[in-house]
């Protein structure tokens, strides 16, 4: 089977996913919930509060897109349905290996996920279709290493995230709402 990008194809996306907005804002909400929870209960719940709600991320932005009007669904021929697998694929390993570190030193776990999201952003770059998805991955990626290399604190970190995705949401949100007028 031979796989081929076509501007149709991340037009399907754009409009069945809301340009990936409620995932964005859903993930958001998730790294907050990380942060309040670090803040309140400590380091290793805040981790699981941050895999086990980022395992909740796309069956909650589904959702919020299905209650936005949206399908939330392409065509099985969609050739862009693989390329977010594939990018789900390297998520969940990255995930592991955030863990891992979390293991060896606590004070990793999210610089790594930050690192590890901003990586998934840029491949919503080709899937969208979309710059904007370019430089949310890449402030991900630059804001897990300002973290990483000063030794911000992990519930800062967290929220520090969580409030960059929301930023973003919104600024999509905003322009899909606009282009869809």
């Amino acid at each position: 089977m031979k796989l081929s990008l076509s501007e149709d194809q991340q037009n399907e996306m754009r409009h069945a996913y809301y340009d990936g907005a409620p995932g964005m804002l859903v993930s958001g909400l998730v790294w907050i919930a990380a942060a309040l929870v670090c803040d309140l209960l400590g380091l290793r719940q805040a981790v699981w509060t941050l895999l086990l709600g980022g395992a909740l991320i796309y069956p909650i932005s589904v959702l919020v897109t299905k209650a936005a009007g949206r399908a939330a669904k392409t065509s099985p021929d969609n050739a862009l349905n693989q390329l977010v697998m594939a990018s789900t694929i390297w998520l969940i390993l990255g995930c592991a290996m955030a863990y891992g570190l979390f293991l060896f030193n606590p004070a990793l776990f999210f610089p790594a996920m930050m690192a590890t999201i901003g990586s998934r952003y840029l491949v919503f770059a080709s899937v969208y279709g979309r710059a904007i998805f370019w430089t949310m991955g890449a402030s991900l990626i630059v804001a897990g290493n300002v973290v990483f290399f000063l030794a911000i604190p992990p519930a800062v970190a967290a929220g520090l995230g969580g409030a960059m995705e929301i930023a973003f949401a919104f600024f999509v949100f905003s322009k899909a709402s606009k282009l869809a007028a």
